[in-house]
């Protein structure tokens, strides 16, 4: 049934898209990416070949303008899992819809918390085997979230997500019920390191999916030179228990390559270090290669993964 649903969204969104519209204010536009590997994964002591998907996704955005100073807009995005066996490939990522104008942005739906999105890119393995949600808590997509966008004053902009405690991953241990979480960021400068050769952010998540965390993330670029790192306290509610982390991450461009490493350490969880490259062919479209080695203080096991593979945008 899902399938069949999102099918049917996706072959509406294109056919929207090539014919003019109505409201020629609310362009409606098509996005995603495909991103795929062949790799050995060596886990549990056991090694297997894989041809997997790497959050590869689409979507459909748009907005319309209600007002000179108030817009619509929306995002309804999938993941597409193009290695699952039983072909249910469906998954819901961020879904929402909110108004936005002189006053912010505020939107409802399924989103992002703020502490995950200013994180910015400081994370070189994002979705692959060294990303950093393999080390650290408050990596989260709630369901039942509203979410408001300061303007930005400056380079400097701030941020807050409300988490309703209707939402099923905010019960914590045995609790029938749920609480409800904020998570909060202030952020400065362009994540993507164009328009500001700095970014930086403080966030706080409280009660969010059974943990409270504190986060400082802070990157830099020069001459063609990336250096990232990031601080985190994470303190789970159901036992009390507070673990310190960090994370270090670097790349630097060679013409169309890209070589990047960084290293991740959570306490009481285990540490990660990764190495990689991207060669680009094009804007849309980029070769990359990389090895992870993960090692997990609970058991003292050790896994690794090398893999080759091709990401496309669209």
């Amino acid at each position: 049934m899902m399938n069949v649903f999102c099918k049917t969204l996706l072959a509406s969104a294109m056919a929207a898209s090539l014919v003019s519209s109505a409201y020629a204010a609310d362009p409606l536009q098509v996005y995603g990416k495909l991103n795929v590997t062949a790799q050995s994964n060596d886990v549990n002591d056991e090694t297997e070949t894989t041809i997997q998907s790497n959050a590869s996704r689409f979507g459909v955005t748009g907005e319309f303008e209600l007002s000179k100073s108030l817009e619509a807009f929306y995002t309804i995005e999938y993941e597409v899992n193009t290695g699952d066996d039983d072909k249910e490939n469906f998954l819901a990522r961020n879904q929402f819809v909110g108004l936005k104008g002189n006053f912010g942005a505020v939107s409802v739906g399924r989103n992002d918390t703020i502490l995950k999105v200013s994180q910015g890119k400081v994370d070189q393995f994002n979705d692959l085997s060294g990303d950093v949600k393999n080390m650290f808590k408050g990596e989260n997509r709630m369901a039942q979230t509203a979410t408001y966008y300061t303007p930005m004053f400056g380079d400097f902009q701030a941020g807050v997500t409300y988490v309703a405690s209707g939402d099923s991953d905010q019960v914590v241990g045995d609790n029938s019920s749920g609480e409800d979480g904020v998570s909060m960021a202030v952020m400065y400068g362009d994540a993507g390191l164009k328009s500001t050769p700095i970014y930086a952010a403080i966030a706080y998540d409280s009660k969010v999916k059974g943990y409270d965390t504190a986060r400082a993330t802070v990157q830099g670029k020069v001459a063609g030179l990336v250096i990232g790192g990031m601080y985190q306290q994470q303190e789970a509610l159901d036992s009390g228990v507070t673990d310190n982390g960090f994370l270090f991450s670097t790349a630097y461009d060679i013409n169309d390559v890209t070589l990047k490493a960084q290293y991740v350490d959570m306490e009481n969880k285990g540490d990660s270090w990764s190495v990689g490259a991207d060669y680009k062919l094009g804007k849309p479209t980029k070769l990359f290669a990389f090895y992870t080695a993960n090692s997990f203080d609970s058991n003292d096991q050790d896994d690794s993964y090398v893999g080759i593979g091709i990401e496309h945008k669209f």
